[in-house]
């Protein structure tokens, strides 16, 4: 598993606007019809990533936790599945299915969106406000596999806090760590 870190776009940057393939639905999804009314996760992860399954559980807590307090969850995969096939889009769907995701998961065939996000591993965490501004990018929290630490989606957590409260979010943020994209 290489270990990665995230790219760290810089605060502020504008989402780029997509339309992909809901694995779950079947059915194509864009940006402007997720996003959440306070604010939009964007997250990059797949299905056999074993940073991902260490956090997936947690991902689906936040999005129980902050969903219904106006922060759309969308999940996209965007690795190579002719080298990776378990990250093809029904073993996506699978997971979805098998961890209870509450939100779409996208499949970005192309690479383009993963590309325009500077997403670098699996996962990545973009957060961007109402407008559709980045105010957080990075970790979930310090857990990753076989560190020790507990999975508490404790960096996260406080930047969706913070953002539905009205309150700053720290700039000093650490980046994501994980297995890295599987580009064509």
């Amino acid at each position: 598993m290489a270990r990665t870190p995230s790219g760290m776009i810089p605060l502020g940057t504008q989402a780029p606007h997509f339309k992909l393939l809901d694995v779950i639905s079947g059915e194509q999804k864009s940006l402007s019809e997720v996003k959440g009314k306070k604010g939009t996760l964007v997250m990059f992860i797949c299905a056999h990533c074993p940073y991902v399954i260490l956090v997936q559980d947690e991902i689906v807590r936040l999005a129980q936790e902050f969903q219904k307090e106006g922060v759309g969850f969308i999940a996209i995969s965007a690795n190579d599945v002719k080298n990776y096939p378990e990250d093809r889009p029904e073993k996506l769907k699978e997971q979805a299915e098998t961890v209870g995701f509450t939100f779409p998961y996208l499949y970005d065939e192309t690479q383009e969106v993963s590309t325009a996000y500077q997403a670098e591993c699996t996962p990545d965490f973009f957060l961007f406000d109402e407008e559709l501004k980045c105010v957080y990018r990075g970790r979930l929290d310090e857990a990753t596999p076989g560190n020790g630490k507990p999975v508490t989606g404790q960096d996260l957590r406080q930047a969706m806090k913070n953002l539905i409260d009205g309150e700053p979010i720290d700039e000093n943020q650490m980046p994501s760590v994980g297995c890295n994209i599987k580009w064509k």
